[in-house]
């Protein structure tokens, strides 16, 4: 079997295994990548951080401490704090690295997002989102850019290069064995500081979802990560790593369902945002399949797909009038669903276009009369009718007596047409992975630290629980390229 011989070899190229990379390298280190695909994982744009250089320039401050115990408290303490601490003293360095080595040399920058608009308990939110841009409008991708820079560093790319197992002995990780596809072949790859696990979660392996978190089979019929297989999370539990116990995931409610489709008969691998509903994160009237309100939908992404989990064939229907362009404006979500920069939807009329590609191909549906698109939608026409009514008395009210929703974000439903499509959950990834600590060692049974070997990303565990808090946008970019570069330097002073 052919050996290849590095310091610091790092098994995934996304947000994590990039900025690992970076971090040995500009320690000195010589340092290899293996992907199992053709190209790096997307670099997400959306960072989030404390006291970033970008947030400074825009005289904005945010309480560490009020952030961190807010995302602890979201995952009830199932987390290790000092995990989130650690982030949240360490994020603005790794955020600070991206603009300065990535970004300005190609004449880009970062614009820190300051308005999180906090309007009460239900929709709590903090500024940390830092995002890429030429001109403060709009989102620039820098995958390119980073893959240059570290490849002038130094760092070998291997791409169509599958981690197989890790070879360890006594306690320390000395390399891996992995699959060249195109040549066919297994290799030895032997790393002298260390390997670095950040590939990922296990979003796109139903056999580790049925083991690990089957409720997400049935919440979720879409999947954003089909790379994601949980690979480097079972090769290091095969040498005695302990991963989280209790599954955490990120959700998003933009999964469009044909009418009359079952959650079980469905569960797409798609990485092009196939049949995604931007729409769908917006806080528009939402009932179940028996045509009754059923939450608030006034709440974070993934707690309506939550909340449907309790409600008769896990799947929802969204209602809406022909007044959702102005309605749109008003809502003022956060993150990626937001109407405008740094939202993906530039303006409310892009929103209405993204969504009318959908008419066309039949997964949202329009009539003139409540009735004609209960009978579309395969909802109970009374249940439906009676539902509809209510919304308009609450918008009447101007205070919604069932769920609580803001008054600012209750519309009515009188303009024709009349929209509505069935909606299930979009997994974007698992968050449970391999226990860590401030070190990034993946930890073993004994909770004792495997030498040599690190983990970050989706693959590291101990940061998330349950469901994603999106009001912290950025979030899930930000830990993975944190981690990672703190990964990535740790390894390569061993």
């Amino acid at each position: 079997m052919k050996e290849i011989n590095t310091e610091v070899l790092v098994v995934g190229a996304g947000n994590a295994g990039m900025m690992a990379a970076a971090a040995a390298a500009e320690k000195g280190a010589k340092v290899t990548v293996i992907e199992k695909e053709d190209s790096i994982n997307l670099l997400r744009v959306g960072l989030a951080g404390v006291g970033t250089n970008a947030q400074k320039r825009a005289n904005m401050t945010i309480n560490k401490y009020d952030l961190v115990e807010y995302l602890a408290a979201f995952a009830q303490h199932n987390v290790d704090e000092g995990l989130i601490y650690h982030w949240a003293d360490h994020s603005a360095e790794a955020v600070n690295w991206v603009e300065d080595n990535i970004l300005k040399p190609h004449g880009a920058h970062l614009r820190a997002e300051p308005d999180a608009m906090v309007t009460g308990h239900a929709y709590q939110g903090f500024a940390t989102e830092n995002d890429p841009t030429f001109d403060d409008k709009t989102f620039t991708s820098y995958g390119k850019w980073f893959i240059q820079k570290v490849t002038e560093m130094g760092v070998d790319l291997e791409f169509n290069t599958e981690l197989v197992k890790l070879i360890s002995k006594n306690n320390q990780v000395t390399g891996v064995i992995a699959h060249r596809s195109q040549e066919n072949q297994d290799i030895q790859i032997n790393a002298s500081k260390g390997v670095i696990i950040c590939s990922g979660g296990y979003a796109a392996n139903t056999k580790l979802l049925k083991k690990w978190n089957p409720l997400s089979l049935k919440k979720n019929v879409y999947n954003d990560s089909p790379r994601n297989t949980g690979k480097g999370i079972t090769a290091a539990i095969e040498i005695g790593a302990i991963k989280d116990e209790e599954p955490a995931e990120c959700i998003f409610d933009r999964g469009l369902v044909p009418v009359g489709k079952k959650t079980e008969d469905m569960y797409v691998q798609t990485d092009t945002y196939q049949d995604w509903l931007w729409l769908g994160s917006h806080p528009l009237l939402k009932v179940n399949l028996r045509g009754k309100r059923f939450a608030n939908e006034s709440v974070p992404y993934q707690f309506i797909v939550n909340a449907a989990s309790k409600q008769p064939g896990y799947l929802y229907a969204m209602i809406w009038d022909d007044n959702y362009g102005e309605y749109a404006k008003q809502f003022h979500t956060l993150g990626c669903a937001r109407v405008g920069f740094p939202g993906y939807m530039a303006s409310a009329e892009k929103l209405m276009a993204d969504t009318e590609q959908y008419v066309k191909k039949g997964l949202v549906v329009k009539a003139n009369t409540i009735e004609e698109l209960a009978q579309k939608l395969n909802l109970p026409v009374k249940n439906l009718v009676n539902t509809v009514k209510r919304n308009n008395n609450l918008v009447t009210a101007n205070i919604d007596q069932d769920f609580g929703k803001e008054a600012y974000r209750l519309t009515p439903i009188e303009k024709k047409p009349y929209y509505g499509c069935i909606l299930g959950g979009r997994v974007l990834d698992t968050l449970d992975g391999l226990r860590i600590n401030k070190k990034m060692e993946v930890l073993n049974q004994d909770y004792e630290p495997i030498q040599h070997l690190y983990a970050a990303g989706n693959a590291s565990g101990g940061f998330f629980f349950g469901s994603y808090p999106d009001r912290i946008p950025g979030l899930a970019a930000s830990h993975a390229q944190t981690f990672g570069r703190l990964a990535g330097q740790q390894a390569a002073e061993n």
